[in-house]
């Protein structure tokens, strides 16, 4: 997309396909009257299929039971759980009756859901019993004293039959009045943000905002009702959601849920029986993924396509992401969940070096400007900024925060991102990193991410982050926390040193290094850069 205006860095994304006037529930409808027959959602690990006639009565089931219980237009049901088929139901039994989902980190304990709950006003929860080391029915026992509007709770692979059945004497006239009320943009969906800076903030995302995101993403890879999409990635993120779940029923195609939370062989076992066209994943996943020591024995013959989002892809997993898993039209994605999430994509057919050192360009029907950070100005092509977005998809609000709206929408309804970003001639956008998370050392700038992408042309490195820590002559430091490969363990940090030497900038190099097995990550696969440098600060006694 070439910018035409002028040099200034702003783009809009022209389109010739109209954005969808509806509801997410008549949107479904529509997609059930077309592909009554074609598999909506499969479920791998709770061994569940479904085609989109029998979800589309699944919903209307629970849509019932949702209406005995109280629940009615605007009210604020949560859902605590990992990928289950029952969370994908009630996604779109709630949005059927215009009820507003709010979706509970499954890693929270139990101060950040009792703050979720009462912030939203949860009235009616949906929960698994427990994930991993948290015990939810223990959570939730401790916590409902504190929590004032939470009237019910619904256990899965507990109550969730009988709650199936109380709606059994809601008539269809009932159900079809509720749904006539719904609006489209009417919100639908609370997400709460990861809150590392205060509380938490409930990002209130519209019909409009999420299915009309779902439908785009999927008009740029192409899809039809004929592909079958693998999830690994959380429902209770937008990936999982939107690009996930919303994307596939805007275009009549399936969703394979390959495990309750995310691992790599049940993903390529999945991938390989439903033969699905598609895969998702943050990059992190796909580098899982090609570790495997049995990777080679997996069919991913019948992938085309697929979106890695979430942080940046280093070049050389990109490369392996096309070649080796048959992934040639993967697509990146670059958003945030204020955004519902995706801002830009990049387009089938882009040149190589564009899809794997951009994000793409601007989404159909939104623009994108990039400014100072400091003066607000749009910045000339080709100069770092701030990233600013504007258009269907910025959230309406976040709930009950007007002073927190307010410090991200300005008056134009521009969307200020915090990312460090630029645009090139062609209307490309490559993201640089948060403007905060710049190492600033001894007055020179330094990119974690172009440092990153240095170090992974190591041959022995797997996986690296860089991040910046106190120093006392300089203001910062760099330092790389390093992951290597299976049988490489003796790469000392003196070699990694000699490698780095007349490649790059001395101010660059590494002061710091950590070697690790793992990284913070987030549950949705994110890496917590927070924690690592809280973590080497308290290490290095800095």
């Amino acid at each position: 997309m070439a910018i035409e205006q002028s040099n200034i860095s702003y783009v809009n994304g022209i389109s010739t396909i109209p954005l969808l006037g509806e509801t997410i529930g008549q949107n479904l409808k529509n997609t059930v009257s077309q592909y009554p027959n074609n598999e909506a959602l499969i479920c791998f690990h709770q061994n569940y299929r479904a085609t989109y006639q029998e979800f589309w009565n699944q919903t209307t089931e629970i849509s019932k039971a949702l209406i005995q219980n109280g629940i009615k237009l605007g009210d604020r049901v949560g859902i605590w759980a990992l990928n289950r088929y029952e969370w994908v139901l009630l996604q779109y039994a709630t949005a059927r009756i215009g009820a507003i989902l709010v979706n509970v980190n499954p890693a929270y304990r139990s101060s950040e859901f009792i703050f979720a709950m009462n912030q939203s006003g949860v009235k009616l929860l949906v929960s698994a019993q427990s994930f991993k080391t948290s015990n939810y029915v223990e959570i939730i026992n401790e916590s409902l004293k504190d929590c004032s509007e939470l009237k019910q709770i619904i256990y899965l692979d507990k109550d969730w039959d009988n709650f199936l059945v109380s709606g059994k004497d809601i008539s269809d006239n009932e159900l079809s009045e509720a749904e006539e009320k719904v609006q489209f943009d009417d919100p639908v969906n609370i997400q709460y943000t990861s809150g590392t800076t205060g509380f938490p903030k409930g990002v209130t995302l519209s019909h409009h905002n999420i299915l009309n995101n779902g439908y785009f993403i999927g008009i740029r890879i192409k899809y039809t009702n004929k592909d079958r999409v693998c999830i690994p990635v959380p429902f209770y993120h937008c990936f999982g959601m939107v690009i996930g779940n919303l994307c596939c029923t805007s275009h009549g195609a399936t969703m394979v849920i390959p495990s309750e939370s995310f691992d790599p062989t049940a993903t390529l076992i999945a991938v390989e029986q439903e033969k699905c066209t598609s895969l998702y994943g943050v990059p992190t996943m796909f580098i899982s993924e090609l570790q495997l020591p049995d990777f080679d024995k997996y069919d991913l013959s019948h992938l085309r396509t697929g979106v890695m989002a979430g942080s940046p892809c280093p070049v050389e997993i990109m490369r392996q992401v096309q070649d080796k898993m048959n992934m040639k039209e993967v697509s990146i994605c670059y958003g945030m969940t204020e955004t519902s999430p995706v801002s830009t994509q990049t387009q089938i057919g882009a040149p190589i070096e564009k899809q794997v050192t951009t994000v793409g360009t601007v989404q159909d029907h939104l623009e994108i400007k990039i400014v100072h950070p400091k003066s607000g100005k749009i910045v000339p092509i080709g100069e770092l900024g701030e990233l600013c977005t504007r258009g269907y998809s910025v959230m309406l609000k976040y709930w009950n925060n007007v002073d927190g709206t307010l410090a991200v929408i300005d008056e134009g309804r521009w969307m200020h991102t915090g990312d460090e970003a630029m645009i090139d001639q062609e209307g490309y956008i490559t993201i640089t990193g948060r403007i905060k998370d710049v190492i600033i050392r001894g007055g020179e700038n330094i990119s974690p991410r172009e440092l990153e992408e240095f170090l992974y042309s190591h041959p022995a490195i797997e996986n690296v982050q860089v991040i910046g820590v106190p120093d006392d002559k300089f203001g910062e430091a760099v330092m790389a926390w390093i992951k290597l490969k299976q049988n490489n363990e003796a790469i000392t940090e003196k070699e990694l040193l000699a490698y780095c030497k007349n490649k790059i900038a001395y101010y660059k190099i590494p002061k710091y290094w950590k070697f690790v097995t793992d990284f913070p990550m987030t549950i949705s696969g994110k890496i917590r850069k927070n924690e690592m440098r809280d973590i080497s600060v308290k290490e290095l006694g800095l």
